[in-house]
């Protein structure tokens, strides 16, 4: 059993088929249907790097998904497609294709992916992309493109992502995309061409979600004050297809292949632009401020009656009647738009896009919708009650200044009234003493230059009647005392009680 699961393998491994060979080489469709050399798998058919020069004969019809990249293929034969009625995905890059011809896909009518790129086209007909209305994404990339036809993209509504990077393009119609809807396009590549000629006021007009998505870089633009100040804005905005390769826009400053200069580095070329210039290029997209829970209303604003409306909401969903899939937005039938209850999705670029007769196919209008929460409602300032707390203060303060004036003796209280200190006043030391009563007893007046007493003066100090001392401490001073050994000084406590007359001691300070 070992070998069997083994020699499976292998098989599956090299891709090897069953049935019998046809003229061409290719071998007859086994019970499955699937090509020579060519690898099955559910809905997936791949015939990718098989050097094939043509299309196999006979295909899948179960196949979704069909991989023909990395050959030699150099023509499609029309109606080729006409079995696989379940196709979703076509590649065909890297082949040899140089033209593809009327009919090409008329049968693919299911198709939402095609790869053309890496091929060597030089040119779209008209009807080279007939039957494509499903169509969602076309890579036609690294070609030699050099010419489209005005009406090349006519009929792919459904169209979002364009890519037509590395190829030879010289002009490009930004006033109608070469008959492709604005509508559904959200990614349009022109990077890495030979573009030298752009209308400015076409690329103004241009829908905002689709200057998100426009690749113009890698072009020999002209060194114009009007396109430079325009994508100089762009840039100011943060549009991703300007601001992800600023440093790959250029442009010739004398028209010369050699004089190329960075736009957004050597503006010093545009110094003498007036910014006057680029004033009315683009609509100024109006700015609402709208709280959470709140009803929100958009009018599309058109010059002219407009025949078909639609929106396109920040998630860049197509917004038609009667509204968005999770039903938050409605689109009511004169063409606005409503929101019933705001909610912080909703924040964004709102674009409307008004079609008619006397209207520009892609004339727009733009709302940006700023959404936040409602803040908390500050309380009423009552300027009578402040008013009365701030008299109340004042008036209790005058009659603390009046009525509890601070004590002389409160010295250590920092800040505070007296009521808080508790220090009993000190008592004057006894150099304060002797100063005061010897300067009643001393005959020489207070101004007189021998007022400084010696080290040996006699003084003379009346001892006052017990009566009147009422506890004062009492100096007695021998006549030997030294002023400047106040330390052996007596004192005396006179009281007229009896337990503390007669008392004395030294005091130490």
């Amino acid at each position: 059993m070992t070998w069997l699961v083994v020699l499976g393998a292998l098989l599956c491994t090299l891709r090897v088929g069953f049935g019998t060979l046809d003229s061409q080489g290719f071998l007859t469709p086994g019970p499955h249907n699937c090509p020579y050399k060519c690898v099955c798998a559910a809905d997936l058919l791949s015939c990718a790097g098989l050097g094939l020069q043509d299309v196999p004969a006979a295909l899948p019809a179960a196949a979704a998904d069909l991989d023909l990249s990395h050959n030699a293929l150099q023509r499609l034969r029309p109606g080729w497609l006409a079995p696989l009625s379940r196709l979703r995905a076509l590649r065909l890059g890297h082949n040899m294709l140089d033209a593809l011809g009327r009919g090409a896909f008329t049968n693919a009518s299911g198709l939402r992916l095609l790869d053309l790129s890496s091929n060597a086209l030089r040119a779209l007909g008209r009807h080279d992309l007939d039957g494509l209305g499903s169509l969602e994404m076309l890579l036609l990339f690294n070609n030699r493109l050099a010419h489209l036809d005005e009406h090349a993209f006519h009929g792919l509504g459904a169209l979002s992502r364009l890519y037509l990077g590395c190829n030879e393009l010289a002009s490009f119609s930004f006033n109608h995309l070469h008959g492709l809807g604005a509508t559904q396009l959200r990614t349009l590549d022109l990077s890495s061409n030979r573009l030298g000629r752009i209308p400015v006021p076409d690329l103004a007009a241009l829908p905002a979600f689709l200057k998100n998505g426009l690749y113009l870089h890698n072009n020999p633009l002209p060194c114009d004050c009007r396109l430079y100040h325009l994508l100089q804005r762009w840039h100011q905005r943060g549009l991703s297809a300007v601001s992800d390769f600023a440093h790959e826009y250029m442009c010739l400053a004398f028209r010369v292949p050699t004089s190329r200069v960075r736009f957004f580095e050597h503006s010093g070329i545009f110094e003498n632009c007036s910014a006057a210039l680029a004033q009315g290029l683009e609509q100024p997209e109006e700015q609402l401020h709208v709280q959470v829970g709140r009803s929100l209303r958009l009018h599309c604003n058109t010059s002219a009656p407009a025949v078909r409306i639609a929106w396109v909401s920040p998630q860049h969903e197509l917004l038609v009647a009667p509204g968005s899939r999770n039903g938050s937005i409605a689109v009511l039938s004169d063409g606005s738009l409503a929101i019933g209850n705001v909610q912080p999705w909703h924040e964004g670029v709102f674009v409307c896009l008004a079609t008619g007769p006397r209207l520009h196919h892609n004339q727009t209008h733009e709302y940006n919708v700023s959404v936040h929460f409602p803040h908390p409602e500050p309380e009423a300032f009552n300027t009578g009650f402040t008013t009365l707390l701030g008299c109340a203060v004042g008036l209790v303060l005058v009659l603390l200044y009046l009525f509890a004036p601070p004590c002389p003796g409160c010295r250590r209280c920092y800040h505070r009234t007296c009521c808080c200190c508790r220090h009993w006043p000190q008592a004057p030391s006894p150099l304060q003493e002797l100063s005061a009563q010897s300067s009643v007893l001393s005959t020489t007046p207070p101004d007189a230059p021998s007022r400084k007493a010696s080290v040996h003066k006699h003084v003379v100090f009346l001892e006052p009647g017990r009566r009147g001392l009422n506890g004062r401490v009492q100096l007695a001073v021998a006549e030997d005392f030294d002023l400047y050994n106040p330390m052996g000084l007596r004192f005396k406590a006179g009281s007229e009680s009896t337990s503390s007359t007669g008392s004395e001691g030294r005091v130490m300070t």
